[in-house]
């Protein structure tokens, strides 16, 4: 089967999984890293092959929604790539990507093996700030019943990917709060000079958008 015949399969497969998912890590979310990872790893010449099945498999089974595991991507990635029948060297590539990509905390580092990694990384971060950021991120935070914002509640700090992990569905927490506990400090960790550039305009968009929360939550006219 030909790189762009596997490529298209899964995201056939993709998105009749999760076209419905309404907790912003869906079908759209996929396509959308998909079409950022491959813009990135297009300027940064990254393997496009890798860079799209990995960004297209990201989230076929993220740690939240799986009891916190977080083998259960590369798991089920892994299964679908074998199925599939891609190189096996390809596979471990993606698998290892999967594995390595999520956000664990601010003061954690999470860094990539490979340029292929870092693009994607870089892909799926994007899509955590700017206009659709701040929608994904009030849409995960109705699913694990988080509050918009409560003055009263501090933003949380965290001493380990594990302790961050944990928190994540617990109760206390603000959708308001996880902009100060990850989305403001993306833009500053991107990986790519592609990466950082996009960042910029997202990153001052949440920052426009934060002003004017506060603003109508006190009931500023």
């Amino acid at each position: 089967m030909k790189n762009s015949d596997v490529v298209n399969k899964a995201s056939l497969e993709m998105e009749a999984r999760f076209k419905g998912e309404s907790t912003g890590h869906d079908w759209g979310h996929m396509y959308r890293v998909w079409k950022l990872a491959k813009h990135i790893a297009e300027k940064e010449k990254a393997d496009l092959f890798v860079v799209e099945l990995a960004a297209l498999l990201h989230d076929i089974a993220d740690w939240k929604f799986n009891k916190g595991d977080e083998d259960a991507g590369p798991k089920a990635a892994r299964e679908w790539l074998e199925k599939e029948g891609v190189d096996k060297k390809v596979t471990e590539h993606v698998c290892e990507i999967i594995k390595d990509l999520s956000f664990k905390g601010v003061g954690i580092k999470t860094p990539m093996k490979t340029i292929e990694g870092l693009v994607v990384q870089d892909a799926d971060r994007l899509e955590a700030i700017g206009a659709i950021g701040i929608a994904r991120a009030f849409a995960t935070g109705a699913k694990f019943g988080e509050v918009m914002h409560s003055p009263e509640i501090e933003v949380p700090k965290y001493s380990s990917a594990e302790e961050y992990k944990q928190a994540i569905g617990t109760a206390g927490r603000t959708t308001i709060n996880h902009f100060y506990e990850k989305l403001l400090f993306l833009k500053d960790r991107m990986n790519t000079a592609t990466g950082k550039k996009l960042a910029q305009r997202r990153h001052k968009f949440m920052e426009a958008y934060l002003k004017e929360f506060f603003a109508e939550w006190e009931g500023k006219v």
